[in-house]
């Protein structure tokens, strides 16, 4: 049974850094056409992260975890929104910290967005999975059946 349980896991870990795959390629494309359209790298980033928690968060309620409904979107988004931005704020100061250390390499905007991004991905997961979507219940249960919607503490 726990194997079961780790390779369900495993699966929605993996599908979630996949939707990351997603945001993070919303996120660079906007990012890009920010700076195109003469923003500062800061103020760009603050865009391109919103832009791509809305594309995130759609793509993972409705496929990864499959539970976005009608009825529980509003408390999800503003679940997801919270959760993640304290994620995006990590890799947002990382961003910012690296474009303005003006090391070799990791201080270019894509490097450190890079970085930026695989630190929030960890953070990211962790609330989404517990705090948001839910954890799993596996009490007797197959893990593939497990409830996916519910939450901690509701």
């Amino acid at each position: 049974m726990k194997r079961l349980h780790l390779r369900h896991e495993t699966l929605t870990a993996l599908k979630f850094a996949a939707v990351g795959g997603v945001g993070f390629l919303t996120d660079i494309t906007v990012l890009r056409l920010t700076r195109l359209e003469g923003l500062s790298p800061f103020v760009g980033r603050a865009i391109s992260l919103t832009c791509a928690m809305q594309v995130t968060f759609l793509i993972n309620g409705l496929l990864v975890f499959g539970c976005l409904k009608a009825a529980t979107w509003p408390r999800q988004w503003l679940g997801y929104m919270s959760t993640n931005g304290v994620g995006n704020l990590c890799n947002y100061l990382i961003f910012s910290g690296l474009v303005l250390s003006s090391l070799p390499v990791i201080s270019r905007h894509g490097w450190a967005l890079v970085i930026g991004s695989v630190t929030a991905y960890a953070i990211n997961y962790l609330f989404v999975r517990l705090l948001v979507f839910g954890r799993p219940q596996t009490s007797g249960k197959d893990p593939r059946a497990a409830a996916l919607c519910d939450p901690a503490g509701s």
